[in-house]
C-alpha cells in the first residue's frame, strides 16, 4: 500500500490491495490532489497509464451513502468504455454501501429507470441516454457535485459535445468538471476551458510512461505482410494481439488471407454492429480468438487488458498515433512487444519515432520457427534496461509475469 492510498476511504484501500496494485502511477499522484480538492481539471494521459482510476478515485471517494441520489456523473462517448467505467466503479465501492447505475444508449430504457428507482449514488452513461433521461426528468441530478467527461476529444470528433453540455446546465454551477483524454488538441482543450472554472491542466509527456514493452520491427514486402504476420502469430505461443490497419476497407481483404491460413481472428471496424463488436470483443478478451484486427477509430476508448502484441499492419500517420497504438500492450507494467510490419522505405519513419521517444528499437525476425529479437539494432539516446528474453541471438520468449504491477 503506497502512503498516498491512506487519503481514501478504507473500502478503496481494500479494493486496491486486492487489485495487487503496488503504487500510484505518475498521472494519479499528478492529478489527484487537486480532484480532491474540488478542482476543475483537464487530464492527458496516454492510454495504459491508469486514467480511469485517476479520475474515478476521488470522484469515488467523495460519495456520500447517506444521499440518495446521483452525486458524480461519467460520461463517455461508446457503450464499451461507459461499461469499462461502470465495472471499475463496481470494483472499488465493493463493501461500501454506494450503488451505482449505467445508463447508455442502444439499451433496454424499462430497465434503465428500474435502476434509478433504487437511488444510485454514482451514474456512467453516454451523453445522450443521460441526457434524454434528465430530460424526462427521470434523472435527478441536484446533487451532483462532480462531472467527468472521458474520452472528451472524441465526445468532439463523434458531435456529442452538445449534449454534455445540456448534462452539464442542468446541474449546479458549483459542480467540478473534469475532462480526461489520451490526447487532448487545441479544440478539445479551448472548449473543457470553456465549460471549467479555472481548470488545472495536467500533462503527462509520453516519455514519462514506464512500461515494460519491446519496441521491434520485422521488415516485409508490401505483398508479403500477411504471411509474415501469419508467421509471427503461428510461432509465438500465448499471443494475443492488435493487429492495425489505417482503413476498415481493407479489412475484410486481410482477414480472408489469414483465415484462409487457418488464423484465428476478430474484425472490428468502425462499421461493425454493436452485437458483431461486443462478439469479437468478449471473445479476444477471453482468449477464445487470439488476433484482433481492427483499426484506429474502432478501438477509441476501449480497455483491453493483458494484450502482449501489438502490431502495426500499416504505419501510423505520426509518432502520436504509434503511441497510442502501442500502449495498448505493456499496460499496468506488464512486459508486451510492439511488432511494426515495414517496408525499407517506412522504417524510416518507425527509427525516427522510437528515438523521439527514446526507446530502443530492434530487429525481429524468424528463424527455424522461433521468433527472434537481435538486441540494440538501433539504440535510443540514453541506456535502457533490457526486457527479459531480448538476448541477442535468442529466442524471444517472455517469463510470465507474477509480481503485484503498477497501475
Amino acid at each position: 500500500m503506497t502512503q498516498s492510498l491512506h487519503i481514501f476511504p478504507e473500502f478503496i484501500q481494500n479494493a486496491w490491495d486486492k487489485s495487487g496494485f503496488s503504487a500510484l502511477t505518475d498521472i494519479q499522484e499528478r492529478s489527484i490532489p487537486d480532484q480532491l480538492e474540488n478542482k476543475d481539471m483537464i487530464i492527458e494521459s496516454p492510454t495504459g497509464t491508469g486514467k480511469t482510476l485517476a479520475y474515478a478515485l476521488p470522484a469515488l471517494s467523495k460519495l456520500n451513502p447517506e444521499v440518495k441520489n446521483a452525486q458524480v456523473l461519467f460520461l463517455a462517448p461508446t457503450r464499451e468504455l461507459a461499461m469499462q467505467i461502470y465495472e471499475v466503479c463496481q470494483k472499488f465501492t465493493e463493501n461500501s454501501g454506494l450503488s451505482g447505475a449505467s445508463l447508455i444508449g442502444g439499451a433496454n430504457m424499462q430497465r434503465q429507470l428500474d435502476k434509478l428507482k433504487k437511488k444510485p449514488q454514482y451514474i456512467v452513461g453516454t451523453p445522450g441516454r443521460v441526457k434524454e433521461l434528465i430530460q424526462n426528468k427521470k434523472l435527478k441530478v441536484h446533487e451532483v457535485k462532480t462531472i467527468v467527461i472521458d474520452e472528451a476529444d472524441h465526445i468532439i470528433e463523434a458531435g456529442f459535445n452538445g449534449d454534455v453540455e445540456q448534462v452539464i446546465a442542468a446541474t449546479l454551477k458549483d459542480r467540478q468538471l473534469v475532462f480526461v483524454s489520451a490526447t487532448i488538441n487545441n479544440k478539445t482543450e479551448e472548449w473543457s476551458k470553456k465549460l471549467a472554472v479555472g481548470p488545472v491542466v495536467v500533462k503527462v509527456e509520453k516519455e514519462a510512461v514506464k512500461s515494460e514493452v519491446t519496441h521491434t520491427f520485422m521488415v516485409s514486402d508490401y505483398r508479403d505482410k500477411v504471411d509474415n504476420l501469419r508467421k509471427l502469430i503461428r510461432h509465438t505461443p500465448g499471443i494475443k494481439a492488435m493487429v492495425f490497419i489505417n482503413s476498415s476497407m481493407k479489412m475484410d481483404e486481410f482477414a480472408n488471407k489469414l483465415e484462409y491460413k487457418k488464423i484465428k481472428l476478430g474484425v472490428l471496424a468502425g462499421n461493425s454492429t454493436k452485437q458483431d463488436r461486443q462478439k469479437v470483443l468478449n471473445d479476444f478478451k477471453i482468449g477464445k480468438i487470439p488476433v484482433l484486427l481492427t483499426t484506429d477509430v474502432a478501438t477509441r476508448g476501449l480497455d483491453i487488458p493483458d494484450v502482449t502484441h501489438v502490431v502495426h499492419f500499416e504505419m501510423p500517420e505520426d509518432v502520436k498515433q504509434y503511441v497510442h497504438r502501442s500502449g495498448r500492450t505493456g499496460r499496468m507494467g506488464k512486459e508486451g512487444t510492439v511488432v511494426s510490419l515495414v517496408t525499407k522505405a517506412e522504417l524510416t519513419s518507425v527509427k525516427k519515432w522510437t528515438a523521439k521517444m527514446n526507446v530502443p528499437l530492434q530487429k525481429q525476425f524468424l528463424d527455424h520457427g522461433e521468433v527472434i529479437i537481435k538486441e540494440d539494432t538501433v539504440k535510443p539516446r540514453t541506456s535502457d534496461k533490457r526486457t527479459a528474453g531480448q538476448k541477442s541471438g535468442k529466442p524471444a520468449h517472455r517469463k510470465s509475469d507474477t509480481s503485484k504491477n503498477k497501475r
